[in-house]
């Protein structure tokens, strides 16, 4: 349980700092015989603060659940 508690404040932080996931994907606008032309889009996908506050406190009600058992 305490692996699982770092890994969600870990998450939780990462999410804190970087605010989002940004991807870049390729589209093919002309594709006539060997003349080929490719159009990059990056997309965003926002994280709000409260989903990394709130990986944060579940991974450290993980790791206190998980001192108290031994």
């Amino acid at each position: 349980m305490k692996v699982a508690g770092i890994v969600l404040i870990v998450l939780g932080v990462i999410a804190l700092i970087y605010g989002g996931i940004t991807y870049t994907t390729h589209k093919k606008v002309i594709d006539i015989g060997p003349i080929q032309a490719e159009k990059k889009e990056t997309h965003n996908i926002p994280l709000p603060p409260v989903l990394g506050v709130v990986a944060i406190a579940g991974g450290a009600a993980l790791m206190l659940i998980g001192g108290k058992g031994r």
